[in-house]
């Protein structure tokens, strides 16, 4: 097993369709034991005679509902991407789990990423999704339902790394080998144009740069908009998206700059003058 923590999103939309490997559909239900673990508190909050599947897009607005009952809350850098998503690959020689199994395995992660804590009754929100062969996929609300914000703890990437070899080791799954650190390379200084470039790219990146959180923000608000009655809402929402859309096109131009100031600059060779021709001696 080999788990990853993908960088934090505005939304639980692009999450949910990496976990499905499609769009999010608007309506239709998932298929059966898709979703094989939830947030112990979910069973307080469903009634017994609701429907016994959900939508993709009730799973999504389930997560997405603690980013709109609590608006001002934000993380501890000032951003608002609230959606933990981690995705955890199997061996591909491993056997198919149960559902119990899934489950099991499901929970552990999320205890071992901080998400659950046994008891806790404020927590986070959360979903595991098993959707493709081989994988499982927990999306998580990191907005308490107190209204407080979690940070998963530093050390979570080596906890989800310990308890998958403990999960491996119980449910007598195949075991990653470790592979050699390479070795480290000396790199000479960066240069001027070099650490420009590293500016410009920093402006430009899609997970954490200025511009991602501007229209991550703008995307969401399209969301929203598209949801609200009428031929305005629908009209605001196409607005946004050509704004996202033109901002997109903006970090694709810094990304082309910053690959141009970061080429390696050829040095130009001076042609080699003309061979001087030399007399050929003759006798007299």
């Amino acid at each position: 097993m080999i788990p990853r923590i993908n960088p934090r999103a505005h939304g639980p939309y692009d999450p949910l369709g990496e976990a499905l490997g499609r769009s999010v559909p608007i309506g239709g239900g998932l298929p059966e034991d898709t979703v094989v673990a939830y947030w112990p508190g979910l069973d307080s909050y469903t009634l017994d005679d609701e429907q016994a599947t959900w939508t993709v897009t009730q799973w999504a607005e389930h997560l997405e509902d603690p980013l709109l009952e609590h608006p001002f809350v934000a993380s501890p850098h000032g951003d608002r991407r609230a959606i933990f998503h981690l995705d955890v690959r199997f061996h591909p020689d491993d056997r198919e789990l149960t559902g119990p199994e899934w489950a099991e395995a499901a929970h552990r992660l999320a205890r071992a990423a901080g998400i659950e804590v046994p008891g806790e009754t404020s927590g986070c929100r959360w979903i595991a999704v098993q959707a493709q062969p081989g994988r499982l996929d927990l999306i998580a609300n990191l907005i308490r339902l107190d209204g407080s914000w979690h940070t998963p703890p530093a050390e979570a990437l080596r906890h989800l790394s310990a308890e998958a070899r403990r999960i491996e080791q119980d449910l007598h799954l195949t075991p990653v080998r470790s592979t050699p650190r390479p070795q480290a390379v000396t790199r000479p200084a960066p240069t001027a144009s070099a650490q420009l470039a590293a500016i410009i790219t920093q402006l430009a990146d899609e997970q954490t740069g200025p511009l991602a959180t501007v229209r991550g923000l703008i995307e969401h608000t399209a969301h929203q908009a598209a949801r609200q009655p009428g031929a305005a809402g629908t009209d605001t929402a196409h607005r946004l998206e050509l704004i996202a859309r033109r901002l997109y096109a903006v970090q694709q131009d810094l990304d082309d700059t910053a690959a141009h100031l970061s080429a390696p600059v050829r040095p130009q060779v001076a042609a080699a003058p003309p061979a001087a021709r030399r007399a050929a001696h003759r006798s007299p």
